[in-house]
Protein backbone atom coordinates (compact mmCIF):
# COMPACT_ATOMS: atom_id res chain seq x y z
CA UNK A 1 0.00 0.00 0.00
CA UNK A 2 1.62 3.24 -1.14
CA UNK A 3 0.55 6.75 0.32
CA UNK A 4 0.43 10.00 -1.11
CA UNK A 5 2.47 12.47 0.16
CA UNK A 6 0.38 15.51 1.24
CA UNK A 7 1.39 19.18 2.31
CA UNK A 8 -1.25 19.90 4.99
CA UNK A 9 -2.08 23.76 5.24
CA UNK A 10 -3.06 25.02 8.94
CA UNK A 11 -5.83 23.71 10.18
CA UNK A 12 -8.04 24.92 13.39
CA UNK A 13 -9.81 22.54 15.28
CA UNK A 14 -12.20 22.45 17.77
CA UNK A 15 -12.45 18.95 20.56
CA UNK A 16 -12.07 17.09 23.04
CA UNK A 17 -9.36 15.45 24.37
CA UNK A 18 -8.10 12.64 26.94
CA UNK A 19 -4.89 10.91 27.65
CA UNK A 20 -4.68 7.60 27.65
CA UNK A 21 -2.36 4.32 26.14
CA UNK A 22 -2.66 1.29 23.98
CA UNK A 23 -3.59 -0.54 26.61
CA UNK A 24 -5.67 1.94 28.67
CA UNK A 25 -7.07 2.30 25.21
CA UNK A 26 -9.93 5.27 26.41
CA UNK A 27 -11.09 6.02 22.46
CA UNK A 28 -14.34 4.81 22.92
CA UNK A 29 -14.81 7.02 26.08
CA UNK A 30 -13.79 10.16 24.57
CA UNK A 31 -16.02 10.29 20.87
CA UNK A 32 -18.62 9.46 23.37
CA UNK A 33 -18.41 12.33 24.94
CA UNK A 34 -17.65 14.25 22.32
CA UNK A 35 -19.58 13.25 19.63
CA UNK A 36 -23.41 13.63 20.76
CA UNK A 37 -21.99 17.44 21.21
CA UNK A 38 -20.55 18.09 17.70
CA UNK A 39 -24.07 19.68 16.73
CA UNK A 40 -22.68 22.73 18.94
CA UNK A 41 -19.75 23.55 16.99
CA UNK A 42 -19.84 26.28 14.94
CA UNK A 43 -18.41 27.51 11.69
CA UNK A 44 -17.45 22.95 10.98
CA UNK A 45 -15.51 22.89 7.35
CA UNK A 46 -17.41 19.49 6.89
CA UNK A 47 -18.90 16.81 8.36
CA UNK A 48 -15.83 14.71 8.79
CA UNK A 49 -14.45 13.72 11.93
CA UNK A 50 -10.63 14.13 13.29
CA UNK A 51 -9.29 11.42 15.40
CA UNK A 52 -6.14 13.08 16.41
CA UNK A 53 -2.94 11.66 18.64
CA UNK A 54 -0.09 13.69 20.42
CA UNK A 55 2.65 11.54 20.96
CA UNK A 56 5.87 12.76 23.31
CA UNK A 57 8.85 12.95 21.06
CA UNK A 58 10.47 9.29 22.61
CA UNK A 59 7.24 7.28 22.13
CA UNK A 60 8.28 5.80 19.07
CA UNK A 61 11.67 5.50 19.80
CA UNK A 62 10.66 3.59 23.79
CA UNK A 63 7.44 2.10 22.56
CA UNK A 64 6.05 -0.23 25.18
CA UNK A 65 1.70 -0.38 25.03
CA UNK A 66 1.59 1.68 28.17
CA UNK A 67 3.57 4.82 27.26
CA UNK A 68 0.82 7.62 27.28
CA UNK A 69 0.01 9.97 24.83
CA UNK A 70 -2.96 12.28 23.80
CA UNK A 71 -5.91 11.70 21.94
CA UNK A 72 -8.32 14.25 20.43
CA UNK A 73 -11.89 14.03 19.31
CA UNK A 74 -12.13 17.24 16.98
CA UNK A 75 -14.05 18.81 14.06
CA UNK A 76 -12.60 21.39 11.50
CA UNK A 77 -13.55 24.70 11.80
CA UNK A 78 -13.09 27.89 9.40
CA UNK A 79 -12.49 29.92 12.91
CA UNK A 80 -11.70 29.68 16.63
CA UNK A 81 -14.09 32.40 17.74
CA UNK A 82 -17.10 30.33 19.47
CA UNK A 83 -16.07 27.09 21.38
CA UNK A 84 -18.45 25.43 23.28
CA UNK A 85 -18.12 25.17 26.77
CA UNK A 86 -15.86 22.02 27.43
CA UNK A 87 -13.93 22.18 24.50
CA UNK A 88 -10.47 23.17 23.39
CA UNK A 89 -9.34 24.64 20.37
CA UNK A 90 -5.82 23.15 18.75
CA UNK A 91 -4.12 24.48 15.32
CA UNK A 92 -3.01 21.68 13.49
CA UNK A 93 0.30 23.10 12.13
CA UNK A 94 1.37 22.68 8.61
CA UNK A 95 3.20 20.35 7.06
CA UNK A 96 4.50 17.27 5.33
CA UNK A 97 2.10 14.08 5.55
CA UNK A 98 1.82 10.50 4.05
CA UNK A 99 -1.76 9.72 3.52
CA UNK A 100 -2.94 6.16 3.45
CA UNK A 101 -6.59 5.68 2.02
CA UNK A 102 -7.36 2.77 4.41
CA UNK A 103 -10.48 0.13 4.20
CA UNK A 104 -11.01 -2.23 6.75
CA UNK A 105 -12.15 -2.45 10.20
CA UNK A 106 -10.81 0.35 13.13
CA UNK A 107 -10.24 -2.51 15.64
CA UNK A 108 -7.58 -4.12 12.86
CA UNK A 109 -4.02 -2.48 13.71
CA UNK A 110 -2.45 -4.49 11.28
CA UNK A 111 -2.24 -1.08 9.04
CA UNK A 112 -0.37 0.58 11.33
CA UNK A 113 1.90 -2.37 11.66
CA UNK A 114 2.54 -2.11 8.22
CA UNK A 115 3.46 1.65 8.41
CA UNK A 116 5.79 1.75 10.81
CA UNK A 117 7.57 -1.29 10.58
CA UNK A 118 7.44 -1.62 6.84
CA UNK A 119 7.18 1.75 4.85
CA UNK A 120 8.61 3.98 6.70
CA UNK A 121 11.81 2.00 7.04
CA UNK A 122 12.09 1.48 3.64
CA UNK A 123 11.11 5.03 2.54
CA UNK A 124 13.38 8.62 1.84
CA UNK A 125 10.84 9.57 4.31
CA UNK A 126 11.21 9.85 8.56
CA UNK A 127 8.13 10.51 11.18
CA UNK A 128 8.39 13.66 12.10
CA UNK A 129 6.99 15.12 15.63
CA UNK A 130 3.41 16.38 14.91
CA UNK A 131 0.07 14.99 15.31
CA UNK A 132 -1.25 11.80 13.54
CA UNK A 133 -4.49 12.02 12.90
CA UNK A 134 -7.33 9.90 10.69
CA UNK A 135 -10.27 11.46 8.91
CA UNK A 136 -13.80 10.40 9.73
CA UNK A 137 -15.10 11.05 6.06
CA UNK A 138 -19.04 9.72 5.43
CA UNK A 139 -17.91 6.11 4.50
CA UNK A 140 -16.25 5.94 8.09
CA UNK A 141 -18.26 2.75 10.22
CA UNK A 142 -16.67 1.93 13.47
CA UNK A 143 -15.68 -1.68 13.69
CA UNK A 144 -16.58 -2.19 9.91
CA UNK A 145 -14.40 -4.01 7.51
CA UNK A 146 -15.83 -2.33 5.02
CA UNK A 147 -14.72 0.94 6.70
CA UNK A 148 -12.99 3.60 4.99
CA UNK A 149 -10.60 6.45 6.67
CA UNK A 150 -7.75 8.49 5.65
CA UNK A 151 -4.68 8.03 8.27
CA UNK A 152 -2.12 10.91 8.20
CA UNK A 153 1.13 10.43 9.40
CA UNK A 154 3.82 13.36 9.72
CA UNK A 155 6.85 13.08 8.14
CA UNK A 156 10.10 14.51 6.97
CA UNK A 157 12.53 14.12 4.11
CA UNK A 158 15.83 12.00 5.51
Amino acid sequence: MSPRIEHLTEKKLVGQYLSMSLSQNKTGQLWGQFAPRIREIENRVSADKISLQVYPPSYFRNFKPGNEFVRWAAIEVKTLDKIPDGMCPLVLSAGLYAVFDYKGSSTDNSIFQYIFSTWIPQSEYQLDDRPHFEVLGPNYRNNDPESEEEIWIPIRKI
